[in-house]
């Protein structure tokens, strides 16, 4: 009997129509190798700094920069500023960057759309109130002063192992992103082009500007801006240790982390500041490293017959592995031609080299899959065992493989396990939260700390594959969760917005590794949920709750959301709940007829309260696995 005909003779004629278009629409855009891949769509500073890259490069030809300047404008707003993210309101540094790239494409200032933006930017503050790393970006044209930016000294690449820092307690983003900045912050250099000025953009005027780097109201960030004053005075005078070897030590760093593909860390400000870092100590623009680095944030591109942008990452592995968890739990045979070739391709991908994480995981042995095509230097936790979760549910010709694959992988991903019991993403114990206090670190994005929302994963991991586990290792786990939960009884969520993603997911491992969901603390999560659902059935929650707790489960209902709310709850036991069937009720009238979900909203998180990312597929995979698992419990 086909999982459509079980539904509607259980009465749920309508679940199973949506489930069957879903799983059609799914079905139609696997690629032929076996993958999914969606749009990563983000703001519009990427696709600014690909233009500052190639013209600083002189690179730009042949390249469609004319649909970048449609792209730009048509994603300007009425208020004349451009979104960090869709309906925020407009964000001054990615307006800035915005402006300048249509300056340096050829727009005129006269423009209206021009006015408007200048009018914006000047009403909230001007160039000085931007992040450092747009300032780093005009500063490279001469139109920001050098002065501005705090120093990265290059003798950091120099510090001993036992040093309190090293480059290894930067996250990893923040690793492959700096390292190449060194270089560039080195030499300080100054590209000079036609239009490459914004002085119109100070308020008061440029001669005026304020510089003074920010130090916020603790006395830890004052100290590091007056550590900075002296880091310049010695650059001035020329006292800089080590710096020729330092200087070595990073580009030679640079060189080895590229990938055979020409990628940087599979995410584009790795790849801008690499071949920054080396076109500035004096690689061409025509070397073999600048050649393929280039192509690979070609690839990144998404182009139409009217523009062009670029994505900040690409994510084959985790539509891939989200997409195959969704098509089973709603029903899919596990031996279903498109699950075999999408397993295959999986494993596949499976990464068997170390990478940055072995330098402070000494005992973990490779095994992990990363996000992208290519990243083999920075496997995750979260992709892995999301993958891993996959391939539990699938039935592939050669079993015995799959199954060796799987505990190779479980075994390093419980390698990855940090001293606080849970997991991070990309390292183990990088923590040291001191970084995010310096004046270079003003996304407060500096460090990957275990989180709920990963640790939640693994736990479920670990339960669906009933994988035999220290004790141990999951006590830890636990007590880990249950010192982070919310007063109010939801978990944060680090990698998806906000506290119904950090939720869902924790409630999920929780329940999978055999915690009772009467017991109290669960029931506090899903009554947390039961109460944020809106007045449509559906569930939603705005990237402004990590700026303000009070919006926490706030916010219009998403299909993405509204999935993730579900799923918490069916695990959590409330899936028979009125609560569950309006929030199913939302998803069946919300689909289009394709079988695909609209949903406009950003919902997933790479920098909470700086970068916001609206995964295209999330909108559809995530409905149908909670569609799925409600047939399961209703």
């Amino acid at each position: 009997m086909s999982f459509a005909k079980t539904l509607t003779e259980a009465g749920l004629p309508a679940v199973a129509t949506t489930i069957e278009k879903a799983q059609k629409y799914l079905l139609s855009k696997q690629y032929p190798e076996g993958y999914w891949w969606a749009e990563l769509e983000a703001n519009v500073t990427l696709t600014a700094e690909y233009v500052m890259l190639h013209t600083i490069l002189g690179t730009a030809a042949n390249r469609p920069l004319h649909k970048v300047e449609r792209y730009l404008l048509k994603q300007q707003c009425q208020h004349g500023g451009w979104e960090l993210f869709w309906g925020d309101g407009g964000e001054l540094s990615t307006t800035v960057e915005a402006y300048f790239a249509l300056k340096l494409l050829g727009v005129s200032t006269d423009r209206p759309e021009m006015k408007a933006a200048r009018d914006f930017i000047l009403a909230r503050g001007g160039v000085t109130k931007t992040r450092i790393f747009t300032k780093l970006h005009l500063a490279l044209f001469g139109t920001y002063d050098w002065k501005g930016i705090p120093t990265l000294p290059a003798w950091i690449m120099l510090l001993p192992s036992w040093s309190p820092f090293t480059i290894y307690e930067m996250a990893s983003w923040a690793r492959s992103s700096t390292v190449p900045l060194l270089l560039v912050c080195d030499k300080k250099p100054v590209w000079s082009f036609p239009n490459g000025n914004i002085d119109e953009l100070y308020v008061g005027g440029r001669d005026k500007a304020d510089l003074s780097l920010p130090s916020g109201d603790t006395t830890i960030g004052k100290l590091f801006v007056y550590l900075d004053k002296v880091l310049k005075i010695c650059e001035q005078k020329g006292f800089v240790p080590g710096r020729a070897k330092a200087l070595e030590t990073a580009e030679r760093w640079v060189i080895e982390h590229q990938e055979t593909s020409g990628d940087w860390a599979g995410i584009i400000p790795g790849m801008l500041n690499s071949l920054l870092g080396l076109f500035t100590i004096g690689y061409s623009s025509d070397n073999p490293i600048i050649v393929k680095g280039l192509k690979s944030i070609d690839d990144f591109g998404i182009e139409t017959d009217e523009e062009f942008h670029i994505q900040p990452c690409v994510s084959p592995v985790w539509d891939t592995a989200l997409t195959a968890i969704a098509l089973c739990d709603s029903g899919l045979p596990a031996n279903h031609p498109a699950l075999v070739k999408a397993g295959e391709w999986l494993i596949s991908k499976l990464i068997l080299r170390s990478g940055d994480w072995a330098i402070k995981n000494k005992t973990g042995k490779p095994g992990g899959w990363a996000f992208e095509f290519y990243n083999e230097y920075y496997p995750d936790v979260d992709d892995t065992a999301v993958v891993i979760m996959a391939l539990e549910k699938m039935q592939l010709p050669d079993e015995q493989k799959k199954r060796e694959v799987m505990d190779l992988s479980t075994r390093w991903v419980l390698s990855m396990q940090c001293k606080r019991g849970g997991w991070a993403a990309f390292d183990i114990d990088n923590d040291l939260d001191l970084l995010n206090q310096i004046p270079y670190g003003d996304l407060k994005a500096m460090i990957d700390p275990n989180t709920a929302d990963l640790t939640g994963r693994v736990l479920e991991m670990l339960g669906h594959t009933r994988y035999k586990t220290d004790p141990a290792v999951i006590n830890r786990a636990i007590n880990f969760l249950k010192k982070e939960q919310e007063l109010e009884g939801c978990w944060f969520g680090r990698w998806g917005v906000n506290y119904i993603y950090g939720t869902s997911i924790v409630v999920n491992g929780l329940v999978a590794m055999g915690i009772d969901n009467r017991e109290a603390y669960v029931m506090r999560a899903t009554q947390w949920l039961n109460s944020v659902q809106n007045e449509d059935g559906g569930w939603g929650e705005t990237c402004n709750s990590y700026v303000d707790r009070k919006l926490m489960g706030q916010g219009t209902s998403t299909p993405s959301q509204t999935a993730w709310s579900l799923l918490g709850l069916i695990a959590g036991g409330e899936g028979r709940s009125e609560c569950a069937r309006r929030g199913i009720e939302y998803l069946v009238s919300k689909q289009n007829p394709d079988g695909s979900w609209p949903e406009e909203e950003f919902t997933g998180t790479g920098f909470p309260g700086h970068f916001y990312i609206n995964y295209h597929f999330y909108r559809n995979h995530f409905p149908l696995t909670a569609l799925g698992r409600y047939f399961h419990h209703a």
